[in-house]
């Protein structure tokens, strides 16, 4: 049996994730696996022809595909994520259809099933037969079990493709939109109190509404705004995955391009920041993820604490539930203030009006207090995994990282709260006695509401 092998690492024959699909060519040599490293060569193929089709050719003849891929920003990297549009803006769908395929990734558990759901949906997209998702972490292929299991997985996928397995597919295709925005009159004016107000917006094409709904946005602030089209910041490729950043921040485009400048001058020192781009396949645009890949020179922390933030999109998002979560995830992790999540799918331009003028008061009247709500599972789980990550195996990779989780107080671990060990301790000693035990149970309830509620009534 012939695998195809699509290797989303910028990194190319040095990617942690390729070491897998290594062990396994080698536990199962019966099967030919052919590697094509398609994110680090993503430049040729976007110029040579022939390079892009001998991998369309090596497909087609394939009996399955393998993606093969590390996570990049709760995602795959941009590298990839270009790859992948151009199967659809050369239109060569049917190469893919009909294969069987899985997806493999490498990472610390950060959304990598955001990263999967992704690669899960494309395949759907391109009428291929998934057979699932492996996500270990980066090193689990040094531990016995672990490579126990791995080798259980590949053994069932070819197995599937052996037997000729059914699949179904889990993401139903997008339907088209065609819908026109034609702005109004604006009605209100936002004052923007002299805070800053940066929109970002997609310059790749097509980029659907999203000039006209960055116009009307900006129109609504009575205030400077300054809208950046990201076809013109000065970035000369993705994130390379080198971890150069990792010790101090310094990132190897540095004196190379003007991103990091950028990201320093304009966004770090906004007040407002606001996003904007059309849906390519099911994400943005592989500009606006080379963006998002590109801010990894701030490695795992977070840039936009207390600032307003939304996303204006152009295109299906209701359809997406994946896209959306990351979106959000985002504003979580960053611990900033989603204000919204606007789309064009009304189809009817005065409701979208209406809420782009609603968007601009609900960014500039939080922006006085940097207000930022508590976060919710996607922040604070996050959190917790860079923090265990960074306290163990990354922090002599991840130096910055540890310096301000150290210094920011993150290294929160409940060990670390004496009192509270002491307690669980007498209390769980205590509560072994069945007279104890009856009591707790009965004042649990009202000893579990008397400090908040104390707090309520007199603070």
């Amino acid at each position: 049996m012939k695998i195809i092998v699509l290797n989303g690492s910028p990194k190319g024959e040095l990617s942690v994730t390729l070491q897998y699909v290594r062990f396994a060519a080698r536990k199962f040599p019966d099967h030919t696996f052919e590697i094509f490293h398609v994110a680090q060569t993503i430049r040729k193929l976007e110029k040579d022809e022939k390079a892009f089709n001998d991998i369309l050719e090596a497909v087609k003849k394939a009996d399955a595909v393998l993606w093969s891929f590390p996570l990049y920003f709760l995602l795959v990297c941009s590298q990839y994520k270009r790859f992948i549009e151009l199967i659809f803006e050369k239109e060569q769908e049917a190469a893919f259809a009909g294969k069987y395929t899985a997806s493999l990734s490498t990472s610390i558990h950060f959304f990598d099933h955001t990263a999967h759901n992704y690669i899960h949906s494309i395949c759907d997209d391109l009428g291929m037969k998934y057979l699932g998702a492996y996500s270990p972490a980066m090193y689990d292929l040094m531990k016995r079990p672990e490579r126990t299991r791995w080798l259980g997985f590949m053994g069932l996928f070819l197995d599937a493709v052996t037997r000729r397995a059914p699949a179904a597919p889990a993401y139903p295709p997008l339907a088209a939109q065609k819908f026109v925005y034609e702005p109004g009159q604006v009605k209100s004016i936002a004052d923007a109190a002299g805070k800053k107000i940066l929109i970002m917006k997609d310059g790749q094409t097509p980029s659907g509404n999203i000039d006209a709904m960055v116009g009307t946005l900006a129109a609504n602030f009575n205030g400077p705004v300054e809208v950046v089209n990201l076809m013109d910041i000065d970035i000369k490729g993705g994130c390379l995955g080198c971890c150069k950043c990792g010790l101090d921040n310094v990132c190897e485009y540095d004196g190379k391009d003007g991103y990091k400048d950028f990201y320093n001058e304009k966004v770090k020192k906004a007040d407002v920041v606001v996003f904007a781009g059309a849906i390519f396949d099911r994400y943005l645009s592989s500009r606006w993820k080379t963006y998002f890949d590109r801010s990894f020179f701030n490695t795992h922390t977070p840039t936009l604490i207390g600032k307003q933030i939304a996303f204006v999109i152009s295109g299906p998002l209701g359809q997406i539930p994946n896209l959306r979560q990351i979106l959000t995830a985002y504003g979580e992790f960053q611990e900033a203030n989603l204000a919204f999540i606007i789309t064009d799918e009304s189809g009817d331009s005065g409701k979208i009006d209406a809420l782009l003028a609603e968007l601009a008061g609900s960014l500039v009247h939080p922006a006085a207090q940097n207000y930022a709500p508590p976060m919710n599972f996607l922040g604070v789980g996050g959190r917790k995994i860079f923090r265990d990550e960074v306290y163990g195996m990354l922090r002599f990779v991840f130096q910055a990282d540890h310096h301000y989780y150290k210094t920011h107080g993150l290294y929160d671990f409940p060990q670390k709260n004496y009192k509270a060990r002491r307690m669980n301790a007498f209390m769980m000693l205590m509560t072994k006695i069945p007279s104890v035990r009856k009591k707790f149970l009965k004042i649990l309830k009202e000893q579990m509401v008397k400090p908040v509620k104390f707090i309520a009534e007199n603070k």
